[in-house]
């Protein structure tokens, strides 16, 4: 009798060929234990390589000892004219521009509006931010370059005081070893103090003590919320963060560090929105610098470019384009007219200088006084839009030129209404309140009629003459409801924008942009940049810009509207033009000869009217003494006819050909 299935397949496996359960588990176990192992000898390996690393890296790197040793040494940079003239240097921290303050003295909002600001975590983090190092590396490796930092309050005292200021991964890594080795040998307290007594809050400010001096004249301890605010929010941009020279972009600075503030539960919303609303007084700011307007544009300039590390400790050689004769004539000039215009309610004024051939800025006046706090002196007007009248008007013909007008084409000069959609008839009327029938565009321009100038611009429509001035480097007309009136002045534009684009006439129809700096070397020498000598893009028809220089250049069209020997005219070939606002807020004269460019601004910075200065009667004097004067001297060149451009006798009454 047989049990079971009796096919062989089924019999059962020798034992030593099938091991049991618990051979299948002792096998398990051991597999687990030789992996944890390996594991672990692997992670040892790793640890005692990465410390074997750090040590390496950091063996090599300052002792963190040194850190308040060093928190005082850096290299000043100096900013030169074009000749070589000392115009400004930020001076080392230790020749009386710092005063130390213990960190007990400095306000709580102080402390807290720098940490909710510069490093959210400061009081728990290791000297450098696990989390904010991954974010950065990974907008690093998207972008393959150097984009984000991630630097905690520490990482920026180890960069300022012991690094060099080139963005590289060797750089960063050094810095997050050196801000770790600090973190271990200094307290968060002590880290906090070096930093708010050498960080620079501009204005030569060298920490918190100082900044709280130079710009409020107080001791530190007695700032407010919204003024400790106001001085954080500055390091990150010194001179772009400027409350003085740029109030509107330092307030909203101020605002977000407040908000700042709130988020992280320093303050409450309703503390936050009292100090935004609290009224700063500054105090009156002396700094001893040449040409300062245009110092404050260059380091502006610098910053943009290079970061403030490099332009405040890199003890950089910067040699502009600025021509200091230039610049003192414009400054004497101006302070002797305004003497003159003070009995007509005219306090203020400003000039920029160009060579239209490159764009370099070789005078740039900001404001009569940078000192004069009474017409905010430390603005500067040249950057700042204001309403250019009939200055803009050359923009809107050359337009019509590029549609096949010409000079000799008519325009009817007579009362006309222009329909505007629901709102009543646009009726412009001429300076004079008369009309005087047909006029040539050479006519209408030289003496700078309005009627015909809005007939143009009918003509060449709102999208035609706005194209033209963006194509001539006007980049702040960009309102959607401009009208008519834009060719009378409707819209604001700034000094050097306009003048600019006047460049572009002077250099035919090439345009060339701004340039304030002509080299920058390191504290050794070695040249860092250079300004570019490529030829500007030309974005205009040489013949049209031509023509508009033939009809601001024409002595005999202005005559009737300007009189004989005017303003406008110099001892040289010169082509200009003005510009009045309807309620005299402001005065221009924007000319040029083929070697430079001039723009000149009269007003009040207030927008306080003038009585009745007119852009001939205050500006055009300024720019022909200034023309006349700097010009002295210099060789006389004539403006060159371009090829495909030939003079032509025509019949006054139809503006055909003579026949």
């Amino acid at each position: 009798m047989m049990y079971g299935n009796s096919d062989p397949e089924h019999h059962e496996r020798p034992s030593w060929l099938s091991p049991s359960n618990e051979d299948w588990r002792w096998l398990f176990v051991k597999g687990m234990l030789i992996a944890v192992v390996t594991a672990g000898l692997l992670l040892c390996l790793a640890s005692l390589l990465s410390v074997g690393a750090y040590a390496y890296v950091a063996a090599k790197l300052p002792a963190p000892e040194e850190l308040s040793v060093r928190a005082n040494t850096f290299a000043s940079t100096r900013i030169y004219d074009r000749s070589g003239v000392l115009l400004y240097e930020v001076f080392d921290p230790t020749g009386g521009r710092r005063t130390v303050v213990p960190l007990q003295r400095i306000p709580l909002y102080v402390r807290q509006a720098t940490i909710a600001t510069e490093d959210p975590t400061f009081y728990a983090n290791p000297g450098v931010n696990p989390l904010s190092i991954l974010r950065a590396l990974w907008q690093n490796l998207r972008e393959r370059d150097i984009v984000s930092g991630a630097s905690t309050i520490t990482q920026q005292l180890v960069k300022n005081i012991f690094l060099s200021p080139e963005v590289t991964l060797a750089r960063k890594i050094k810095e997050a070893i050196l801000a770790t080795e600090i973190t271990r040998r200094y307290g968060k307290d002590e880290i906090l103090e070096i930093y708010l007594n050498q960080v620079y809050y501009g204005n030569m400010a060298y920490g918190i003590g100082t900044a709280a001096e130079v710009y409020f004249n107080k001791p530190v301890g007695e700032l407010t919320l919204a003024e400790a605010a106001l001085l954080v929010g500055i390091p990150q941009g010194p001179a772009i963060y400027d409350p003085y020279a740029n109030p509107a972009t330092a307030k909203i600075r101020q605002g977000i560090v407040l908000d700042l503030m709130v988020k992280r539960g320093y303050i409450t919303r309703e503390e936050a929105q009292k100090a935004r609303a609290a009224e700063l007084h500054l105090a009156t700011q002396r700094i001893e610098m040449k040409a300062p307007h245009f110092v404050v544009y260059v380091r502006e300039q610098l910053e943009a470019q290079y970061g403030t590390e490099l332009i405040y400790r890199g003890g950089l050689r910067v040699y502009t384009t600025l021509d200091m004769k230039m610049q003192e004539a414009a400054e004497r000039i101006i302070r002797d007219k305004l003497a003159v215009l003070a009995e007509l309610e005219a306090s203020n004024a400003a000039l920029i200088a160009l060579n239209p051939q490159n764009g370099q800025i070789l005078a740039m006046l900001g404001s009569a006084d940078f000192y004069n706090t009474d017409i905010d002196g430390q603005v500067n007007v040249t950057l700042r839009l204001r309403q250019p009248g009939s200055a803009i008007k050359p923009i809107n013909y050359v337009a019509a030129f590029e549609r096949g007008w010409t000079a000799a084409t008519f325009i009817m000069d007579i009362q006309t209404q222009f329909p505007d959609g629901v709102n009543p008839p646009y009726e412009p009327h001429n300076h004079d309140l008369k009309e005087h029938g047909p006029v040539l565009v050479r006519d209408a321009l030289a003496r700078s009629l309005n009627i015909p100038a809005v007939k143009t611009l009918q003509f060449v429509t709102l999208p035609g003459m706005l194209e033209m001035a963006h194509r001539l480097g006007i980049t702040s007309l960009n309102r959607p409801d401009y009208g008519l009136s834009l060719t009378l002045g409707g819209g604001d534009v700034t000094l050097l924008e306009l003048t600019t684009a006047y460049a572009v006439f002077a250099n035919g129809g090439q345009r060339v942009r701004p340039t304030p700096i002509l080299r920058i070397e390191d504290s050794t020498g070695r040249l860092i940049a250079q300004a570019s000598s490529e030829a500007g893009a030309q974005v205009l028809d040489p013949r049209y810009a031509y023509l508009i220089t033939s009809i601001l250049s024409d002595k005999q069209a202005r005559v009737l509207t300007f009189g004989v020997n005017n303003a406008l005219e110099l001892s040289r070939p010169a082509a200009a033009k003005t510009g009045t606002t309807d309620d005299y807020r402001d005065a221009w004269t924007i000319g040029y000869t083929p070697d430079l460019v001039t723009g000149v601004w009269v007003g009040n910075s207030n927008n306080k009217p003038m009585l009745r200065v007119s852009g001939s009667r205050g500006a055009a004097p300024i720019w022909r003494e200034f023309m006349e004067e700097v010009l002295r001297g210099t060789p006389v060149h004539d403006f060159l006819m371009p090829e495909g451009t030939e003079p032509a006798e025509i019949c006054p009454v139809s503006g055909k050909l003579r026949s």
